[in-house]
Order: structure tokens, then C-alpha cells, then sequence
């Protein structure tokens, strides 16, 4: 897990609950119309302007920003070393043996290509094309949150003009000023926050 995006979610959660409790009660900031609002608002966005497909499969990139690397690039350039004086000295059918001792599923692919007496130029092809169709999965993932990231303060100003509206249809019951204003701050709140914190 990468603990550093762990703790930059709880620093600045922590900061944001601590700057409202030090002036006032937490749970005035919580609205579920506010949350409908924004929450319920962005989703609908993100189904409308992506496939079903590319809006599931970004959550799959998204828990990647969680995990830490667990590959060091000395240790396989190590293995690779090793690897071709292995196959320099004993041929490239010893790899074979060796292959099922690998960690790395991307060196692993590599070397069963080669084993299996596979030209250099379709080798390289196979593993580039890998390559670029991970880079293009986590483009695509990446601008999902990207677009919901521009989207979730544009619903939070929605809310927040329809907590204006509110509040104005009912400037002459006070009591039903404070909600609406509440509405529509609120959703401005949501939505910044989650651009900022969590899908930005």
C-alpha cells in the first residue's frame, strides 16, 4: 500500500473536521440534500459522458494510486542480467526453468516469448503493445476523475443556486432561511472538497 497517499487523504481530512469543530458542531456541515446534490450529480455526469465500461474500469486504476510499487527497477534489471548471461552460457531453452522463478508477470511474459523461440522484433512488438495498452487504460482512468473532478464544484454551484431559490421563496418565514442558505453553501463545500481531496 502507498502510505503516502493514505496519509495525504487523512491529513487533510483531519485538518478540514478539526477547522470545524474548533468553530462549531461538526454535524451542521452535514446535508444529505447538499450531498444528493453533488454526489448524485457527478455520477449522472460521469455515466452520461463515459461508457459504463471506461466509468467501472477507472475504479480499477483509482485503487492503484493506493498500492505501492513493489517492483525495484535495480532488482530486475539485476534478474535480466543474470537472465541473458544464463542464456549466453546455457541457451535459451535454460530460461525456461528459470522463468517459473520470476515475480514480475511483465518479465515472466518476456521470457516465455523467448523460450518459446519467438523472433526478437515480435517480442519487442507484444511487449510494447503491453505496454501501451496499460498507458492507455490509465489515460482513460485518469481522465474520468479528471472530468469529475471539473464537474463536482460545477454541481456544487447547482446546489448552491437551489438553495438561493429556497431561500428566497421563503424570505418571509425566517425560519426557512438558515436551511436553504445551509443548501447552498454546503453543496459549494462538497463539491470543492471532493475536486480537491479526492478526485483531482
Amino acid at each position: 500500500m502507498d502510505i503516502a497517499t493514505v496519509i495525504g487523504l487523512l491529513i487533510g481530512l483531519f485538518c478540514i473536521l478539526v477547522s470545524i469543530a474548533m468553530g462549531g458542531s461538526v454535524w451542521a456541515y452535514l446535508d444529505w440534500p447538499s450531498f444528493l446534490i453533488v454526489g448524485g450529480g457527478v455520477l449522472a455526469a460521469t455515466m452520461v459522458m463515459f461508457p459504463l465500461r471506461t466509468v467501472t474500469g477507472s475504479i480499477g486504476v483509482a485503487v492503484k494510486a493506493f498500492r505501492e510499487d513493489i517492483w525495484n527497477v535495480d532488482d530486475i534489471i539485476s534478474q535480466m542480467v543474470n537472465l541473458s548471461r544464463l542464456a549466453r552460457t546455457s541457451g535459451i531453452l535454460a530460461l525456461e526453468e528459470a522463468e517459473k522463478t520470476l515475480q514480475n508477470p511483465f518479465l515472466k511474459r518476456g521470457i516465455r516469448l523467448a523460450v518459446d523461440g519467438n523472433e526478437e522484433g515480435l517480442i519487442r512488438f507484444v511487449m510494447s503493445t503491453d505496454v501501451s495498452f496499460t498507458q492507455q487504460r490509465h489515460a482513460v482512468g485518469k481522465s474520468v476523475f479528471k472530468q469529475m473532478g471539473a464537474m463536482a464544484p460545477a454541481f456544487g454551484m447547482i446546489g448552491t443556486l437551489i438553495g438561493l431559490v429556497k431561500m428566497l421563496q421563503t424570505m418571509d418565514d425566517p425560519s426557512h432561511i438558515g436551511p436553504a442558505m445551509a443548501l447552498a453553501l454546503l453543496t459549494t463545500f462538497y463539491g470543492a472538497l471532493l475536486a480537491n481531496l479526492v478526485f483531482l
